[in-house]
């Protein structure tokens, strides 16, 4: 020590001695705080922590050294052994261990690394997806923004375009508006014309058609009234006419009736006073007519053949006939021609 009253007992302890004996003293009182500190490590925390150790060593034995004047500046192990290999074993063990704990460490390391990188991964994933995402909301308001513009584009282009044609059909419905004024205008002027045309024409067919027609129609109406009057006495003469020629007619038929009646009236006390021969001869009056009705249809025959190749056939129908003749009277007029014998004697001969 540089320091006086150290170096004064540096001195009193070194004065006389060599180099060597100085290094003696020294290393002898750092063996013995070694030993004493080597008492109270183990041998792995002598080998394993050598700076630990080097420093005990240090501020044990500096208090001794520095009473004898000297100041330990550095004090480090350089090495530690034994003979029986103990701490080469132990190296070996540590060795294994370390190799082991190393290849644990790179294991984890690598087993770190892959979860490191797969989270950086997913991380970058992430990251990415969120970029993605972004960028795709980007695109997407991007996207909404521009439809939004093109919207509103649209709409100024769309009410601009209807402003457009407004405006052009505001100025057409000006220029028809003046036009319908003009026509209106024109017609008015037409209508104006049309109305002294219309007057000149009316004096015209009042003059020439009007009142020749109203005196022609007057002339006619005369003429109608006259013929109408006409007809009236005409009708009214033929009406009496015609009631005085019913009147007589009517006078006829009653004389006729009273006549007719009287007659009748005469006939049936005829009739009440001779019965039966009255009624016969009503009968034989009557068969001409009743004859005449059947043989109407044959009136129209121009000739009848009778087809029959035994004449005395005929006969014999001829005669069946006058034969039912009586019967057919009987059932007509309930008289019994049987019973006349005129009758009798006729429906009994031959034809």
């Amino acid at each position: 020590m540089t320091e006086k009253e150290l170096l004064a007992v540096a001195c009193e302890q070194f004065l006389g001695k060599n180099v060597q004996d100085i290094k003696n003293v020294v290393l002898q009182t750092l063996e013995g705080h070694l030993r004493s500190i080597l008492g109270t490590l183990t041998v792995e925390q002598i080998y394993q922590d050598r700076d630990q150790f080097a420093k005990l060593v240090r501020e044990v034995a500096a208090p001794d050294v520095g009473r004898m004047g000297i100041e330990i500046l550095s004090f480090t192990i350089k090495d530690v052994y034994d003979k029986v290999d103990y701490l080469s074993s132990l190296g070996k063990t540590q060795t294994a261990v370390v190799q082991r704990d190393a290849d644990i460490g790179v294991a984890e390391a690598e087993r770190d690394a892959g979860i490191r990188e797969a989270e950086c991964k997913k991380e970058m994933l992430d990251v990415k997806f969120m970029a993605d995402t972004k960028i795709a909301d980007s695109k997407r308001a991007f996207e909404l923004q521009k439809s939004a513009f093109s919207e509103e584009v649209n709409i100024k282009t769309a009410e601009a375009q209807l402003a457009y044609e407004l405006q052009g059909a505001r100025e057409q419905q000006k220029i028809r508006q003046e036009e319908i004024e003009i026509e209106v205008v024109q017609r008015k002027k037409q209508i104006a014309v049309e109305a002294q045309e219309i007057l000149r024409t009316d004096k015209e067919l009042i003059a020439t058609v009007r009142r020749p027609a109203e005196a022609e129609a007057h002339r006619i109406q005369q003429i109608a009234e006259g013929e109408k009057v006409k007809q009236v006495l005409l009708a009214q003469a033929e009406a009496e006419k015609i009631r005085r020629i019913g009147e007589a007619e009517a006078a006829v038929i009653e004389a006729r009736g009273k006549a007719e009646a009287e007659r009748m009236k005469l006939k049936a006390e005829a009739y009440q006073k001779y019965g039966d021969a009255a009624k016969m001869a009503l009968v034989l009056e009557a068969l001409p007519q009743i004859a005449a009705k059947i043989s109407a249809p044959l009136s129209k025959v121009d000739e009848i053949v009778v087809l029959s190749g035994d004449n005395s056939k005929v006969t014999s129908e001829v005669n069946r006939l006058l034969a039912e003749l009586p019967a057919s009277v009987h059932a007509l007029t309930g008289v019994d021609l049987s019973k006349i014998p005129l009758v009798k004697k006729a429906t009994g001969a031959q034809v």
